[in-house]
């Protein structure tokens, strides 16, 4: 690679800019995803599952969830290829615009009475739909502020697409406040088809949003200098399969989000009979803070290193997920409040909060979309079937202390998974993903 690249500093970027598109826009992209997620566990186990017992429709609604996952892998090797030839932007203005009509669509299916079988196997290809979309989401929008971004402040302004992230599920669960409190014959019909419904307004916003932003000075400067690869994707699995798959078994993290999210709901309201409101709050308010303890937990990184707050991040949620979980069990509103903010709104954003630039900064930018894409959305894949998992191994809803045993064991695998890469958080961006060598060994940067 030719070294003009080190001739355009980093700081050119508009990194403020890159910061305030990927927040919102992955704030609208995951509202449309999230929303998937609260209806699964509230109301599709009785409109798209009517006919199998309670337990045997919870599985199944869950099981939908997940499948919007198993599409992301498929989605990472089409959208990474795209984005590591064409640009960030392309990839970035597509995901939305395809998560906006999917949403929206899923709100105008007819239910199971209507139609029968073939009601809940559109519901199966529209999430597939979201699970595309979401697969270029997230690679894009961190390679874009990654690559604007100071080399010393990376990690703060990647983090804004986690607080995007976490905004999208704040809206998405809020949004489920006053449909849920409806009647049950009024929320069956139509009350949970208007969360769906307003992702209208994601198509519009996240084009406008999106379309403005300009292409990273890293990625056209590697245009410029060294071009870009005719297959990505093989140059990634010859230079970088170590670190593909170290990005793969570092994602399992999220499987704490999906069960938090996803099972725990459901466990709640359908198995303790809690109370829906009280547990969406749960949601809300541990998002709420999330969106605080995002910036700080990634500006720590940027001075201490990233593996030390992942790392610290992971082992809290291992633990604080079996007195989540304890909680729920004996109906104990006040420590689930407690447990459930702290666990998911300040332990779980340390890992979340720094992960985009952790595995983005594995990669050289001709293959970093495609690296942090496909490594992130296999992962994700296998985190996203963790409440399906969950739930046929809980002794129908009898035992959660399996499910906290299987969100442990994750975030063991995330640990070692990060605990045996390189710290990365002193290497110049045009650096990045290269081996080092004597002779063309940087300096760190300055933090």
């Amino acid at each position: 690679m030719s070294t003009d690249q080190t001739e355009i500093p980093a700081a050119q970027g508009r990194p403020r800019q890159a910061a305030i598109a990927a927040w919102v826009g992955s704030a609208l992209e995951y509202y449309d995803f999230f929303i998937y997620g609260t209806a699964a566990a509230l109301v599709f186990n009785k409109v798209f599952f009517p006919t199998s017992d309670p337990a045997t429709g919870t599985l199944l609604a869950v099981a939908t969830f997940g499948v919007g996952y198993a599409a992301r892998p498929l989605g990472a090797f089409l959208l990474g290829h795209v984005g590591d030839r064409l640009g960030r932007k392309k990839v970035l203005v597509f995901t939305v615009l395809l998560m906006g009509v999917a949403t929206f669509l899923v709100g105008c299916l007819p239910t199971y009475n209507q139609i029968g079988v073939l009601a809940p196997i559109l519901l199966v290809v529209l999430r597939l739909l979201q699970g595309l979309s979401a697969s270029g989401e997230q690679a894009g929008a961190n390679s874009m502020t990654l690559e604007h971004a100071p080399p010393n402040r990376r990690a703060y302004y990647t983090s804004f697409t986690l607080s995007g992230t976490q905004a999208g599920q704040i809206l998405g669960t809020a949004v489920f406040l006053p449909i849920a409190a409806l009647p049950e014959e009024q929320l069956l019909s139509w009350g949970w088809r208007v969360p769906f419904w307003l992702s209208a307004f994601v198509v519009v916003a996240g084009y406008l949003i999106r379309r403005r932003l300009s292409e990273t000075p890293v990625f056209q400067r590697q245009v410029a200098t060294a071009g870009v690869a005719r297959l990505p994707v093989v140059d990634l699995f010859r230079d970088h399969w170590r670190d593909v798959v170290r990005v793969v078994l570092a994602a399992l993290i999220a499987s704490v989000s999906t069960i938090f999210t996803v099972y725990a709901l459901s466990y709640a309201v359908n198995t303790m009979d809690l109370a829906r409101a009280p547990m969406l709050w749960v949601g809300v308010l541990a998002n709420v803070v999330a969106l605080a303890a995002l910036p700080l937990w990634a500006s720590l990184a940027d001075r201490i290193g990233r593996k030390p707050v992942f790392i610290a991040g992971s082992v809290g949620c291992a633990v604080l997920m079996f007195a989540y979980l304890a909680a729920i069990a004996a109906g104990n509103y006040p420590l689930i409040f407690l447990v459930g903010i702290l666990m998911f709104g300040i332990i779980y954003s340390a890992a979340n909060g720094i992960w985009p630039a952790l595995y983005g900064e594995m990669f050289t930018t001709q293959v970093r979309l495609s690296g942090t894409a496909i490594g992130t959305q296999i992962g994700f894949a296998i985190a996203g079937f963790s409440p399906a998992i969950a739930a046929t191994i809980d002794g129908n809803g009898t035992n959660w202390l399996p499910v906290a045993i299987l969100t442990a064991a994750f975030c063991l695998i995330s640990i070692l998974a990060v605990a045996t890469g390189k710290e990365t958080h002193r290497i110049p961006t045009e650096n990045l993903g290269r081996t080092p060598t004597p002779a063309n060994r940087p300096d760190p940067i300055n933090t």
